[in-house]
């Protein structure tokens, strides 16, 4: 019998199977950052345990509230901060050069086909994109990643999810995963691998590749995957060049992390996106999905671009092509966030920046901060934040307050206009 793509990872980082169903791999990449690898850093040092099981394979940043906003921020940065120092991790990535982990640490070239990666942080799933297996985890898994190096899981269960059509102008990933999830509900997807396939994501970028996996997780999947191709191997081909002799090599090899054509999926899930139109939350959770045209009219008050869903360079671009040359509604405070250092410097240089200041925007360094309401663009009671961001829980952005999750496209036009709109009428 044929496996999937998830089946080929755990059997080959596969350490012990301690009981039936339940699989110990080993880990390529742990990630840290300073809102939950604080407390598992803690404890190890109460435990006497103080240990990392390889400097090198662990991958530190602050990023979720940057700078401090508080001692008790300032004191988390501080104990990450030393950690590293103390136990040599080259990889930690410090206030100046920090960005979003789900957006720098793809771009530091850290992520693999093939890989095994966990993380406190439930968006791990971002970096199934790349073809690896990766996966958010609690405090006591992340202390055992890093102490040992290893991360038990259930036997993986996939789900097939074929995207088909031709989508349509103004219609990006975004839309799509907010449209499966839609389909599945938020616990349609649980305990199963999200397996993306299909012409569609055949013609993906990376980028959109990464948005489709990270919201992955709001289905209930554990994670999402691409299988790595062509686009995966001219991505990464700045840090694996001298591994191939070339990115045809790079490809070839790859292709023993696809699925095999007999593999068994627990649920098929076909999806076709000629007709589909941007995409808007409502409620409280993510699949709580309408037609932007349905929601046309709700006044906002706040717009977000950024996040570790929607903050590259292409979700700038895509927000700038309608904000070029108009101004945010007087009623209406826009926040940009680019996702990393070099995401910013591209803004810059390619006048993107510039295009969103003269609309009225708040130009922000790279952080996670109004995402989970923490710093750096929290909603007050009442006011409602069209936003490029993963979760529309309650309070979620600030107590009291209502996300309304859709695409950088439709961001924008909600800035122009002060209301949810649909933003084709801008891109004609």
């Amino acid at each position: 019998m044929g496996q999937t793509i998830a089946e080929k990872i755990f059997a080959a980082h596969l350490r012990d199977t301690p009981t039936p169903g339940n699989m110990v791999l080993d880990i390529d990449v742990v990630m840290c950052h300073e809102i939950t690898t604080p407390i598992a850093i803690m404890d190890l040092v109460d435990k006497g345990m103080d240990r990392v099981f390889d400097p090198t394979r662990i991958k530190a940043v602050i990023d979720h509230v940057t700078p401090p906003k508080d001692s008790k921020t300032a004191t988390q940065a501080k104990i990450m901060r030393d950690w590293a120092r103390r136990h040599g991790i080259r990889d930690f990535f410090d206030i100046g050069r920090n960005g979003v982990c789900h957006a720098l640490f793809p771009e530091k070239g850290f992520i693999r086909p093939g890989y095994t990666v966990i993380m406190g942080d439930s968006h791990t799933c971002t970096h199934g994109a790349f073809g690896a297996f990766a996966a958010g985890i609690g405090t006591t898994d992340l202390e055992v990643g890093i102490l040992k190096g290893v991360c038990a899981f259930r036997q993986p269960r996939s789900m097939l999810v074929e995207v088909t059509g031709e989508l349509p102008a103004g219609v990006v990933a975004k839309d799509i995963i907010l449209h499966i999830i839609k389909e599945l509900t938020v616990d349609g997807a649980t305990d199963m691998v999200m397996e993306f396939r299909g012409p569609v994501i055949e013609a993906m970028d990376m980028a959109s590749r990464m948005t489709l996996c990270n919201m992955s997780v709001e289905a209930g999947a554990t994670s999402g995957i691409c299988l790595p191709d062509r686009v995966t191997a001219e991505y990464l081909w700045p840090f694996i060049g001298d591994e191939y002799e070339s990115v045809d090599a790079a490809v070839e090899d790859f292709r023993r992390w696809h699925s095999d054509a007999d593999a068994t999926y627990e649920q098929t899930l076909t999806v076709d996106v000629s007709s589909l139109e941007p995409q808007v939350t409502y409620g409280f959770k993510p699949d709580r999905v309408r037609n932007v045209g349905e929601m046309a009219g709700t006044r906002v008050d706040q717009v977000y671009i950024g996040s570790c869903t929607n903050g590259r360079i292409e979700d700038i671009r895509q927000a700038a092509a309608i904000l070029k040359g108009r101004r945010v509604a007087d009623h209406v405070r826009g926040i940009l966030t680019p996702a990393t250092p070099d995401i910013y410097s591209r803004a810059l240089d390619e006048g993107l920046i510039r295009i969103f200041m003269d609309a009225g925007f708040c130009v922000l360094n790279p952080t996670c901060g109004a995402c989970l309401g923490m710093s750096s663009g929290v909603l007050a009671e009442g006011e409602v934040c069209a936003s490029t961001t993963n979760r529309n829980f309650n309070g979620r952005m600030g107590k009291g307050g209502m996300v309304h999750l859709m695409s950088p496209y439709s961001a924008a036009a909600a800035a122009v206009t002060g209301e949810i709109t649909d933003p084709r009428r801008f891109l004609d």
